[in-house]
């Protein structure tokens, strides 16, 4: 056997490929990633595409695929006696005829033994390198000067645990990481003390949560709690007095309704709270909620992250209603000789200069059909982003799109896909093209995910596409990325403004000095602004230089 892995005994997994049928092929591929293959590469070969992409997705996905109770029938059918033999003696079963109906996954020794037989190696091993004898010690979670002037700042501003500040840092600069010092700040310059980071999405609560879990590894001197508070996470708060509370502005606001007696309680505590997307402050569900904990204790320091400071486009009055709540006090990047820190991060290089690229796309009548039907939400129902996911003419557009930014140089591309199904499907389509697609969503096993991370965040010159959903948006780092498609829409500028930042990594942070973001606009669905001018509106609104009272 000549396994991609490993060697034998075993059996390799093309071998097994070459002997299946076309059902069997689709099977594994899924009929809509076949259906794709036969539109985009044509008819007259398909059988050969098709097993190639079967070939391909089964090697790339086998941890994940093998978990399918047909996947492994068909894969355990097509082994000769002999090696159904091999199988069962590996898996410690007395008889060949029972592979099938045993489940190599109830355990871990038995799931691994199944894998390697097939050469899924699961261990992720990393080749041992030795140490130098002398060698830098850097920091691990360290600043940029400009982020350290903005933190100096920011602590000035609550110096003493008290005063209400804005921090105003475009998409890209490094703001939750900024703030994430000051929190670290805060925490170890008393003890005990309790901070509190309020969020409206789920995405900034787990990045807030990531950000200070690797911040304070490297920057406290005690142990202390954190805590989650949002989504299914109960926690009782009461009885934390010493750590970081990250909580959902939903839930906490809901405890409030329901048990004022311990909001209050928690509020005794509270040395600092920190507003991610500082508009929501001043929203009439919240307000009173974030004064209650800012204010009941002896510390009333309230602290607003955004990147576009403030409440609406168009509405004034509600910008100065937030410039009035922070007490007109806001602490921004500045450089000295420059007006626009967006220019300043771009021309130094530690934010790439983004070519935004809009691609134009009809909306079919069933996805018309579903946004009528659709309640008011934050954001747009699983169920339209699946169905956006099945169009062809889209899905062809995005695969051109890639294509093209491949062509032009860009040899690390992420793609946000509108769900799960269509990240796999886009990534096995891009390998029967002969571009090295590959898929990360919740689904992906976890040495499969490492791998593909690990691939894609090296220096080979091969291009290669991440295809994802929902799991690269936050707490990954591959400054390498020069291009993203963004095929996910989204009402959320939060969540768009993280999509667009994956590839705005500049050179001093390791990654490019341009990028380009390429946006599915699906016609009839809202699309989103330039990224500077949402950084540089709502200035009229607010006094320069920030005062400390």
């Amino acid at each position: 056997m000549s396994g991609f892995y490993g060697s034998a005994p075993g059996q390799d997994l093309s071998e097994i490929v070459a002997l299946l049928n076309t059902d069997e092929l689709c099977d594994i591929v899924g009929n809509d990633t076949a259906t794709l293959v036969k539109e985009v590469g044509g008819s007259d070969d398909y059988e050969s595409l098709l097993r190639q992409m079967a070939d391909n997705v089964l090697k790339d996905q086998a941890e994940s695929l093998f978990r399918h109770v047909n996947i492994r029938r068909i894969c355990v059918d097509s082994l000769t006696i002999e090696k159904q033999g091999e199988l069962a003696e590996r898996l410690g079963l007395i008889d060949a005829s029972l592979v099938n109906s045993t489940n190599p996954t109830k355990d871990t020794a038995t799931w691994r033994r199944f894998l390697e037989f097939f050469g899924v190696d699961q261990r992720g091993a990393t080749p041992f390198s030795v140490e130098p004898e002398r060698d830098v010690v850097r920091p691990q979670y360290g600043l940029f000067p400009h982020q350290r002037g903005v933190v100096d700042r920011i602590c000035h501003a609550i110096r003493g645990g008290h005063g209400r500040v804005v921090l105003h840092m475009p998409t890209g600069a490094g703001k939750t990481r900024t703030a994430m010092h000051v929190v670290s700040r805060t925490l170890a310059m008393n003890e005990p003390s309790l901070v509190v980071w309020l969020a409206t999405s789920r995405e900034l609560l787990d990045q807030a949560a990531d950000a200070f879990q690797q911040t304070w590894s490297f920057v406290g001197n005690r142990e202390v709690d954190i805590v989650r508070f949002w989504g299914d996470y109960t926690p009782e708060l009461t009885n934390i007095n010493d750590g970081l509370i990250v909580a959902g502005l939903q839930k906490m606001h809901a405890l409030k309704s329901r048990n004022h007696i311990a909001l209050l309680r928690i509020a005794n505590s509270v040395k600092l709270v920190i507003v991610d997307e500082a508009h929501q402050a001043i929203a009439p569900t919240y307000r009173d909620l974030i004064e209650i904990l800012s204010d009941t204790g002896p510390n009333d320091a309230l602290v607003g992250l955004t990147a576009t400071p403030g409440r609406s486009w168009a509405n004034i009055s509600d910008d100065e209603r937030l410039s009035r709540f922070f007490r007109e006090n806001k602490v921004m990047l500045e450089a000295d000789g420059w007006d626009n820190p967006v220019s300043f991060l771009i021309e130094k290089g530690y934010l790439a200069k983004p070519t935004f690229r809009m691609l134009e796309v009809p909306i079919s009548e069933e996805v018309e059909e579903q946004i009528n039907d659709q309640r008011a939400t934050d954001d747009y129902d699983p169920v339209i982003l699946e169905t956006l996911g099945t169009q062809s003419i889209r899905n062809v557009v995005i695969i051109d799109e890639i294509r093209r930014l491949i062509s032009v140089g860009h040899n690390r591309v992420i793609l946000f896909s509108p769900s799960v199904r269509h990240a796999e499907v886009i990534a096995a389509t891009l390998l029967v093209l002969g571009i090295g697609g590959r898929s990360v969503t919740a689904k992906s096993g976890s040495s499969a995910r490492t791998r593909v991370i690990r691939e894609f965040r090296g220096t080979s010159p091969k291009p290669l596409v991440i295809c994802n959903y929902g799991v690269l948006t936050t707490g990954f780092d591959a400054p390498n990325t020069s291009a993203t498609v963004i095929a996910r829409p989204t009402k959320s500028l939060v969540l768009y403004s993280q999509m667009v930042g994956r590839a705005t990594r500049g050179p001093k942070a390791g990654g490019n000095v341009t990028c380009e973001i390429s946006t599915v606009v699906d016609i009839g669905l809202p699309g989103f602004g330039d990224l500077a001018e949402a950084f540089t509106n709502w200035e009229d609104v607010w006094n320069e230089p920030a005062r400390y009272e």
